[in-house]
Order: structure tokens, then C-alpha cells, then sequence
């Protein structure tokens, strides 16, 4: 591998960790949710990539429970800092209230007690209940404030499975607008990581409903927020989406054209294209070419190290893949470490400042 730029500690901002006593709770205390949840992923992924998907946790479990692994297979990548979020598999957007506000509040304790055991190693993210708006900002302030998290994972959109009572939640939904506020306040990092696709069985052949979905809801979730006027409301947000953005930063001149042309899609102040700029990407792309594009539509500013660690569809050498895209000297040393210290996206133990209010 070519020598890192010597820019700071190189930060991975897209890791994840696996909470088995999270998943054990929601298990018990809403069977027919789970069940319910557990049976829309076999109809999304079909039966083939259920069965791939489950043995490749088996096979990947000590990455994703063991710190010892973890913090080895960082020094084999030349990672220096990882930012751990709850797998995905955790939202249960299923969940009611009271339900949902406690699995937050243990998520976001189990990633402290994570971040705690290698304090200069990690940090971490929590979660917030996005089935119910009116509790975000309550689960935001408990990860941030209370447990020193550097902001929250969201997904792209929450709806309950096999109830058409519960309105679907959009990152563009009114609701939400006390949560943006907040998190803009505490200058929390709001992660932006798909899971599922409202697409549902068109895509449950192939393994599409990951390599069509993930990209897909990342356009349309960012569409959303660009559309609606969030981040023109909210000018101090930090979103940071994984996987490149998906679809959505190399293809938004359609998008440029429908904000001149048409009335309902002027509903942000500026062209589409130019919001690439207010918001934050990874680098997990899986292509020098796109990754050359991503740095090229956002700016070099915009992008930070991702990896996906450990799952399989992320990347086992996150910072070569970084190097292999020919980027220049200066943007190579942002997308590695430059840009994660700029958002104060560092090791615990090294943070000079936690949120107190």
C-alpha cells in the first residue's frame, strides 16, 4: 500500500457494531413487531440472500462483537480512529413509544460503553426513534449530552410493516423540523445510512436489495432534505451520508432542470446541485472512477473516509481505495483524516470539547 499523506489521524466515519442485547429486547418485548419486521426482509431480499446474508454474519460475528478484532483489523487497514454506529438492523422502526425511546437509550449506552474500552481508538453514534418525531429529540439530547456521542444514525425513511394506519416518515416531513433544530444546535452528526427499500420484492433477486436499494434510498432520502428546504432552514446541519450519496451526486441534473421547470420541485432556495456543497459523504463508492466523480460533484471538503467495517459489501482496505483514486496530495489528506478533524470527528479520549447543553 503507498504511504499515507501525513495529514492527522486517519478516520473512519462508516463502522458499525452489533448490540445483541438490543436485538434480544425488541425480540421479547414486541414479538409480532419483530416477526412482522423479520418477515418484510425475507420477502425484500428473497430466500438466497437471507441465507447468504446470515452466514456471512456468522463468519464476521467476532468483527463485529470483539474489540480486540476490531482494533486489529483497524491497524491492518491503517485506520487510526473509527466512528461506530449501531448496525442498521437496530432502528426497529417498528416500535412503539415507549418501546422505541428504550431501545435508543440503550443503543446509545452500549456504543459509550464501546467507545469507553479504547477511548483512542472510537467514538460513536446513537440512535433516534425516527417512527416518532415528537421523541428524536429527546433520544438526540440522551446520545449527545447525556452520553457524549458525537450525533445519531437515521435511516432513510421509517415505516411499520403491515400497518397502513402509520404514516410513513420522510426526512422531509414537517415533524421532524424540532429534531433538525436540535441536532444544528448541538452541532450533532446526523449519519445517514439506508436499511430496507420501499421497493420491497421488485428487488429480491440478485442481491439487489442492497446493491439497488442502498444507493437508491440514499437519493431519494437526500432528495427529500434538499427539496423540502431542510437544509436551507438548517444551514448548520452536519449530515453525512454513507455510500457516496448513492445515486444522487452524479446525477443531479435532472434534478437542476425540475427545480426550474416545475412548481412543486422549487420548494429549496437554490438549484439541487448546489446543496452537494452543505452536505457530507463517504468514500465507500467501490470505484476509483466514482469516487474521482464524488470528490469532483461535492468537493474535496465534503467526502471522508468510509468503510462499512465489517459487513461485506463494505471495503477491507478503506484507505488503498482511497489512495487507488489518483486524488491529489492535498485531497487524499482531506478524504483520510483532514475533513473528520474539521467536523471534530476524532477519538473520545482526544475531544477537547463534549456538548453540556
Amino acid at each position: 500500500m503507498a504511504p499515507v499523506p501525513d495529514a492527522g489521524s486517519v478516520v473512519d466515519v462508516h463502522a458499525h457494531a452489533l448490540l445483541p442485547a438490543l436485538q434480544q429486547l425488541v425480540a421479547e418485548a414486541d414479538p409480532a413487531g419483530f416477526a412482522a419486521q423479520q418477515e418484510l426482509e425475507v420477502r425484500r431480499n428473497g430466500g438466497p440472500s437471507m441465507a447468504a446474508s446470515g452466514q456471512m454474519i456468522k463468519e464476521r460475528w467476532p468483527q463485529l462483537t470483539d474489540l480486540g478484532r476490531r482494533l486489529a483489523d483497524m491497524d491492518a487497514q491503517g485506520v487510526d480512529v473509527q466512528l461506530v454506529s449501531p448496525s442498521p438492523s437496530h432502528f426497529s422502526y417498528f416500535a412503539k413509544p415507549e418501546l422505541s425511546l428504550e431501545l435508543a437509550r440503550r443503543a446509545n449506552r452500549a456504543i459509550r460503553a464501546l467507545v469507553d474500552q479504547a477511548p483512542d481508538r472510537l467514538n460513536g453514534l446513537g440512535l433516534v426513534p425516527l417512527q416518532h418525531p415528537q421523541l428524536m429529540v429527546e433520544a438526540l439530547e440522551d446520545a449527545v449530552i447525556d452520553c457524549g456521542l458525537l450525533g445519531v444514525e437515521i435511516g432513510s425513511f421509517a415505516a411499520t410493516p403491515g400497518d397502513p394506519d402509520r404514516t410513513t416518515v420522510e426526512l422531509s416531513d414537517p415533524r421532524l423540523e424540532d429534531f433538525w433544530s436540535r441536532a444544528e444546535e448541538l452541532g450533532a452528526i446526523v449519519f445517514l445510512h439506508p436499511f430496507g427499500c420501499s421497493l420491497d420484492e421488485r428487488l429480491d433477486r440478485f442481491y439487489l436489495a442492497n446493491t439497488v436499494s442502498q444507493p437508491a434510498e440514499n437519493a431519494v432520502a437526500l432528495s427529500h432534505l434538499i427539496f423540502s428546504g431542510v437544509l436551507d432552514r438548517h444551514p448548520g446541519l452536519r449530515i453525512l451520508a454513507a455510500h457516496g450519496g448513492g445515486y444522487l451526486p452524479s446525477t443531479l441534473g435532472r434534478s437542476d432542470h425540475a427545480w426550474r421547470v416545475r412548481p412543486e420541485a422549487h420548494g429549496c432556495a437554490e438549484a439541487p446541485s448546489s446543496y452537494l456543497k452543505r452536505l457530507y459523504f463517504d468514500s465507500l463508492v467501490h470505484s476509483p472512477a466514482e469516487l474521482r466523480a464524488l470528490v469532483a460533484a461535492a468537493g474535496p471538503e465534503q467526502v471522508l473516509l468510509g468503510s462499512d467495517y465489517p459487513f461485506d459489501m463494505g471495503s477491507d482496505r478503506p484507505v488503498a481505495d482511497v489512495l487507488a483514486a489518483g486524488l491529489p496530495a492535498r485531497d487524499q489528506g482531506s478524504v483520510l483524516a483532514g475533513n473528520a478533524a474539521a467536523l471534530g470527528i476524532t477519538a473520545a479520549a482526544i475531544q477537547s470539547v463534549r456538548p453540556t447543553s
